[in-house]
């Protein structure tokens, strides 16, 4: 099975910047999709962006396009997520997670309805933004 643990969580003001970080017992790029999901109290869980298993290919949320990026590292087991500008809303606990690309493609995993066809879930991150 596949375990997942985030990183690099913390508080910042407006504007500024973090890295997350998800690191996986195995080289899960091989054959999994990469995803990283928010949740804020009171709010509802959604996808904020995802990595291909396959190809590497990413996709991004509306909402953070031009604002945060994707990668993965050449070990092929660490995804990356940058968060540049960041904003109060941006405040959530952001989770990484995974699922084999053999039973779902990353349009269906990257949505935020896709949550519960993620198999695979990280303990969390937490991210504060702030004045």
């Amino acid at each position: 099975q596949v375990q997942l643990v985030e990183s690099g969580g913390g508080s910042v003001q407006p504007g500024g910047s973090l890295r997350l970080s998800c690191v996986a017992n195995k080289r899960i790029l091989d054959d999994y999709t990469v995803g990283w999901f928010r949740q804020s109290p009171g709010k509802e869980r959604e996808a904020i962006s995802c990595i291909s298993g396959d190809d590497g290919g990413t996709y991004y949320a509306d909402r953070v396009k031009g604002r945060f990026t994707i990668s993965m590292e050449s070990t092929r087991d660490t995804v990356v997520l940058r968060m540049n500008n960041l904003k109060v809303e941006d405040t959530a606990t952001y989770y990484c997670t995974a699922e084999s690309k053999i039973f779902k493609t990353v349009e269906e995993l990257c949505v935020s309805g896709g949550a519960s066809k993620m198999g695979y879930w990280g303990q969390g991150a937490q991210v504060t933004v702030s004045s």
